[in-house]
């Protein structure tokens, strides 16, 4: 348990409630032919940009975590950060330090995994994002891992492969397949039989979160696990196919089964063993309930549930303990803003749409799925729509902020965050019109935010967990303009950037009594929680980042 914040003797601390609005996917870029943020017609934030005072955050790499500044944040180490107030070691960089350390292998996981293989004569299989961009998983796990089993006595594996498309190139798989066709034709002997057995697109199968879409996983679950689906002899000739067939995206591959004969060559069957490699929780957790759950999971039917010992990268929720198994202890993020917000008695509100409901909450929380106060915290959900999000980018952003404004009108809580996807949903789907609309669809509600924030002299801050729309092509290093294809369009990209983003104090009514570092550049996301605190008029614990005002 957490002491109570102590009161701060330089600001009483703003006369209305504090607001956090994040701006998921929203960072800040050149103004180019690739900037959708920048292209987008955004009066609201412009005007904010301008006239109140803005920081740059860093919001990848280090300053969230990750091993390397070349690492691109994601949503859930950026919320982890905005909620915590302090940088912890994070999924990558846990996972390879366990590996490199051997720690990993150490583990009772690890040696029940290759126990129960070796003695049953079994087959392991290892299921994940297959990429490096290093927000779900690292295919170099997934290498280290198998020369490992070869090393400790595996004879039989079989890989089941999520194609990416997202946190990389959109049209990347092939980069990635065929040479990793060529390691495991090196890494096969007599004794060690190794077969990538399925795969499809990670936004086709498998990789459903916050049970917006079942389907998705009901369709991994068919193609993995039972090895029913389209067959091919190969994943690239599944990869060129379908993209000659449906001119679709990696992203959006559906999936398929290899088979030699007519008969598929990794079905999961009984005495089997599972690893899921992804390292982040969000798009792990269904999955995971779909192999460990017992007869009272109704998700969808799974028709026929084989006897495997199933284990995670990571815990994906600690609370709930989802998966059984797992094989490298998650981060421990302990003295989070909403524990000594509830310790101090404030009441807080978190919102979002189903999308992302879960990073205002568990994410936010440190991976917490409870409440730290039943009586103090608030959690709102909208139900996301499910339907492709360049259809409707404006998503469920009007919705949210009809419960929001209401929430901030009633007076009854001091504290409110909430997250709108629009900019890093839309923006995954390589849309950039999509994208520019979704921005416009945002800005609106902005405005509406910010007049009741003033009719109730509060503050608003308004910022982000990483970038997305803001670099919606390829960009050439050398000259940092959008790449360009054969036909002359340019060259679509889906996953997050490197840029950094805004943090903007707005304040109408108390911002002479203390003062923004603007003069500052090493600020990131895990310096926000400490100027949440004060301007609540409460002095930040010791171990948290320093607060971006004083």
């Amino acid at each position: 348990m957490v002491e109570a914040l102590k009161k701060s003797t330089k600001f009483g601390g703003a006369e209305g409630p504090v607001v956090t609005i994040v701006m998921d996917g929203v960072g800040l870029a050149s103004d180019n032919a690739a900037n959708a943020v920048k292209a987008a017609h955004t009066p609201t934030l412009d005007a904010c940009m301008q006239k109140y005072p803005m920081v740059r955050l860093k919001a990848h790499g280090t300053a969230v975590g990750l091993p390397s500044d070349d690492d691109m944040g994601n949503s859930e180490v950026g919320h982890n950060a905005l909620g915590a107030g302090q940088v912890f070691a994070q999924g990558a960089k846990l996972v390879s330090n366990s590996i490199e350390s051997g720690k990993m292998y150490a583990s009772e996981t690890w040696k029940t995994l290759i126990g129960r293989t070796k003695e049953r004569g079994s087959t392991l299989h290892f299921l994940g994002l297959f990429s490096d961009g290093n927000v779900h998983a690292h295919i170099d796990h997934l290498r280290a891992m198998l020369v490992r089993a070869k090393e400790e006595g595996v004879h039989r594996v079989r890989l089941h492969i999520l194609i990416d498309g997202r946190d990389v190139g959109e049209t990347s798989a092939l980069e990635y397949i065929e040479p990793f066709e060529k390691f495991l034709d090196g890494l096969r002997a007599p004794d060690f039989d190794v077969k990538i057995a399925s795969g499809g697109g990670r936004m086709q199968i498998t990789m459903d979160r916050y049970e917006a879409d079942w389907k998705m996983v009901e369709r991994g679950w068919r193609t993995h696990v039972l090895g029913e689906g389209r067959q091919f002899a190969t994943a690239a000739e599944a990869v060129r196919t379908y993209r000659a067939e449906l001119h679709v995206i990696d992203q959006d591959l559906p999936p398929f089964v290899i088979a030699e004969n007519g008969t598929p060559v990794g079905r999961i069957e009984d005495g089997d063993s599972v690893i899921l490699y992804n390292f982040r929780g969000d798009r792990a957790i269904e999955i995971s309930r779909a192999f460990d759950g017992d007869a009272t999971f109704d998700k969808f039917d799974r028709v026929r549930v084989p006897d495997v010992y199933y284990a995670g990268m990571l815990e994906y929720d600690g609370d709930l303990h989802i998966p059984k198994h797992y094989l490298v202890n998650p981060p421990e993020i302990t003295n989070t803003q909403s524990e000594y917000l509830t310790a101090t008695g404030i009441r807080e509100l978190a919102i979002s749409e189903t999308q992302k409901y879960g990073h205002v909450t568990y994410f936010w929380n440190g991976n917490r799925s409870g409440k730290f106060s039943e009586e103090l915290e608030t959690y709102i959900e909208i139900p996301s729509d499910v339907v492709p999000f360049e259809q409707r980018p404006w998503m469920k952003c009007a919705e949210i902020t009809d419960r929001l404004i209401a929430c901030i009108e009633s007076g009854e809580y001091r504290y409110l965050r909430v997250n709108f996807p629009n900019g890093d949903m839309v923006g995954h789907t390589g849309n950039f019109l999509a994208t520019e609309c979704s921005m416009e669809a945002l800005d609106l509600q902005l405005a509406r935010i910010l007049s009741a924030v003033d009719r109730v002299h509060g503050v608003a801050l308004i910022t982000a967990d990483h970038g997305n729309a803001d670099e919606m092509y390829e960009l050439d290093k050398k000259t940092g303009q959008p790449k360009k294809n054969a036909d002359g369009s340019y060259k679509a990209k889906t996953s997050h950037t490197l840029n950094p983003v805004p943090f903007i104090v707005y304040d109408n009514y108390t911002s002479d009594r203390y003062h923004v570092k603007t003069d500052r550049t090493d600020f990131g996301l895990a310096n926000v929680a400490a100027t949440t605190v004060r301007l609540l008029g409460y002095e930040p614990p010791e171990m948290w980042e320093e607060s971006i005002i004083d």
